[in-house]
């Protein structure tokens, strides 16, 4: 039994305890970024596998308090790291350093703890293990906040969101648990469509596509960290693989439309999908917000408009966000609408009320997403 720690962005912590929960892991414990779980190395491998709000999962293994050079390289010492790869295997430190005096340098800090976890299997086997900052067999994070630090590894390798169906983006893309984590939030049914009207790249159509048919998104990657250490399960790992794959669906009744002006995007937009493997269900048009055709069957729309810090000017936005709210009130009645907002000024623009307010993190960006009930 081992406790981890499934990590995501601000706003999102919600749905991905809901989500662990609906997977049958157990221990539950919500954290400031993420959710803490216990269980065997199986429930690692499920969480990797089935998230889809997940950025990374990590094994906690150390917290201390250090404020010498001499109080890090001795705590490190501490905890065996060679029960986790071979004397000749690799292993990479990624450290984030705030408030710590003498430990500013975050490139310092990597090297003391890569250094005291060497030399550590440089006197047991009198062989060092190799740095390999790309593909590591060991992969550690090192955070230190007013000298106090925590090490972890990271189970996962690559972050979670980058499932591997995106072979272009636009400038203003959504990641894709932030795309799977607003549709949960939106209590969708995953039995209806979803529309975009300003689709880019397609992330949210996609993210929906996928959720509707039950595909898991980590079985679209091509491996995780956790298969590089010492003690990797196989045949737990391809049991958990076999079960996901097995609940997947072969077809849908319904499709999900997206629209955009920029041809570059919708281009972009199907060669995502098709990568996905969603592209007979994601249907593309090229076409102005202000003259969306409304979709043929109901479900919801899901919009991400510019705002400013990524897009334009703010000011030159506002006719875009009243032409939305038109749409919304002409082409949409008796539907469900979510507007990602990152700009309240713009949002004031489409002059309606929004039934509720979801406060999540677009990256950097605080942002609220609006839900508006078109009556």
């Amino acid at each position: 039994m081992a406790k981890f720690f499934a990590m995501t962005s601000k706003g999102l912590v919600d749905v991905l305890e809901q989500e662990l929960k609906d997977m049958g892991l157990q221990k539950l414990e919500r954290g400031i970024s993420g959710v803490y779980f216990e269980g065997p190395w199986a429930h690692c491998y499920r969480a990797n596998l089935r998230s889809r709000t997940a950025t990374r999962i990590i094994l906690p293994i150390l917290d201390f308090p250090a404020y010498k050079n001499e109080d890090l390289y001795h705590n490190i010492q501490k905890h065996d790291f060679t029960k986790y790869i071979p004397p000749n295997g690799t292993l990479a430190v990624d450290s984030m350093v705030r408030d710590s005096g003498v430990f500013a340098d975050q490139r310092f800090v990597s090297m003391k703890v890569k250094d005291a976890i060497v030399d550590q299997f440089r006197d047991k086997f009198e062989i060092r293990p190799d740095v390999d900052s790309k593909n590591p067999d060991l992969s550690l994070i090192v955070r230190c906040n007013k000298n106090q630090f925590s090490v972890a590894i990271d189970t996962s390798g690559e972050a979670l969101f980058k499932r591997g169906y995106r072979v272009g983006m636009t400038d203003a893309h959504v990641k894709e648990h932030l795309a799977a984590g607003i549709l949960l939030m939106t209590g969708w049914d995953r039995k209806s469509p979803v529309v975009d009207p300003m689709c880019g790249s397609g992330t949210f159509l996609i993210e929906a596509a996928l959720m509707a048919l039950n595909v898991a998104p980590g079985t679209m990657r091509k491996g995780f960290a956790f298969q590089r250490l010492n003690g990797f399960q196989r045949d737990e790992y391809e049991a958990e693989v076999d079960a996901a794959i097995s609940e997947e669906l072969e077809e849908l009744p319904f499709k999900f439309y997206g629209y955009d002006i920029d041809k570059e995007a919708l281009k972009v937009a199907r060669q995502n999908a098709i990568q996905a493997g969603v592209s007979e269900l994601v249907e593309l048009q090229r076409a102005p917000v202000e003259t969306l055709p409304t979709p043929p069957e109901k479900g919801i729309m899901v919009v991400d408009p510019p705002y400013g810090e990524r897009m334009g000017n703010p000011y030159e936005l506002t006719d875009l966000y009243a032409d939305l709210a038109h749409t919304m009130k002409t082409s949409f009645l008796g539907w469900e609408c979510f507007v990602l907002s990152g700009a309240p000024e713009l949002s004031k623009s489409m002059k309606l009320k929004s039934e509720r307010k979801f406060p999540v993190w677009n990256g950097p960006i605080e942002c609220r997403l609006l839900k508006y009930t078109m009556f």
